[in-house]
């Protein structure tokens, strides 16, 4: 008898499979038609590869009335972090890859991103506000270690005065403190720390190739040591997986030197649907009702609702009563409520573009 292959994750990885992207013609499934088949055997391991792009621009605009940044810059596309909840996902299949197991194994890169971005800043009547990195893949996952684009990046910020916001969830950003001590001086810098759980289990399985919530909590710490302000995102905020941990995230981060706190609840854009109920029926067969049907209950009985100013806090009675836990936990703890994307930064110290390194230039 023919029938579908139950699914494990690989180890190591978020997704449980490669589905394929939205603009594939075919869509293909194992199956198991009971001939040789050892349900078992280990599936073959994703290795990491990394693959080079030379992007003639590397500053993305935006115009979304509820995203409060205009400008935003990613050093990759996917992410080895694996996070099975991440909304960027659906961005590989753009490449032709799936949005699974492709987007956290096959990895671009962007090794002349610095070149191209102060080539950008000194085009005339350039403007600057805050640029937003880290937005759609962690600018600090595994790969930055070797590749050092990130850090190219903001030494090209730093030298040209340019306010900067960085999400992450990697302790990888401490190893530029210099640069971002520096910039935090000068009013140009703000960080915003990812703090999804602080269960290393459920860490592990949803993010198992992100930093653990203790590396996170020595981050935020190390940070604030370093004068560099600091936000927590709880984000995702998942029903009935970690939606019971707000206060006491909140709490710990506080006391780690966080400065302020936002949120966003879970978002199932396009593929990303189907990966998240994948993962539920691997790690949570029990729970993956009760999830579902709590996540629709904040998307208008929909598991996802792209309308501006609900995709990230959804809205009615669930949404409020987290909202409403979420703000007297910051009261409590005198953390300010605040986006992370839109610190106050200064813009009016940016260097001419006649500038280079302290010497004008001729032309």
């Amino acid at each position: 008898m023919i029938g579908i292959v139950s699914k494990k994750p690989p180890k190591g990885r978020g997704a449980v499979s490669n589905i394929s992207g939205r603009y594939e013609r075919y869509a293909t499934f194992p199956v198991d038609d009971g001939w040789q088949f050892d349900t078992n055997l280990a599936p073959a391991p994703f290795r990491t590869t990394v693959m080079e792009e030379s992007p003639k621009t590397v500053i993305t605009y935006n115009q979304s009335p509820d995203v409060p940044f205009n400008r935003s810059l990613n050093a990759y596309r996917g992410c080895e972090h694996g996070c099975i909840y991440c909304f960027a996902r659906p961005t590989h299949a753009y490449q032709g890859m799936s949005p699974g197991l492709d987007f956290e194994s096959k990895l671009f890169a962007k090794p002349d991103a610095a070149v191209v971005l102060e080539k950008e800043l000194r085009k005339p009547g350039y403007s600057p506000e805050t640029l937003a990195i880290g937005t759609n893949t962690d600018p600090y996952q595994p790969i930055e270690r070797t590749r050092r684009i990130t850090r190219e990046v903001l030494e090209v910020l730093s030298n040209f005065n340019h306010p900067t916001a960085i999400i992450t969830k990697s302790q990888l950003i401490l190893r530029d403190l210099d640069i971002l001590a520096s910039m935090a001086e000068r009013d140009l810098l703000s960080v915003g720390i990812s703090v999804t759980t602080l269960d290393q289990r459920l860490s592990r399985i949803m993010e198992p190739r992100a930093p653990t919530p203790k590396r996170r909590l020595e981050t935020i710490r190390k940070l604030a040591e370093a004068s560099i302000p600091v936000t927590v995102m709880l984000a995702p905020i998942i029903p009935a997986i970690n939606d019971h941990e707000i206060e006491t995230i909140v709490a710990a981060t506080a006391e780690t030197g966080a400065i302020a706190a936002d949120y966003i609840l879970l978002r199932l854009p396009r593929e990303v649907k189907d990966l998240f109920q994948e993962w539920l029926i691997a790690h949570y067969p029990d729970r993956v009702k009760k999830v579902l049907s709590l996540t629709a209950l904040y998307r208008e009985g929909k598991l996802y609702s792209s309308d501006w100013f609900k995709r990230m806090r959804g809205e009615g009675p669930y949404a409020d009563l987290l909202e409403k836990r979420f703000t007297l936990a910051c009261k409590r703890m005198n953390l300010r409520v605040k986006n992370a994307r839109t610190p106050i930064l200064q813009t009016d110290v940016f260097q001419s573009r006649l500038q280079t390194h302290g010497q004008l230039s001729l032309f």
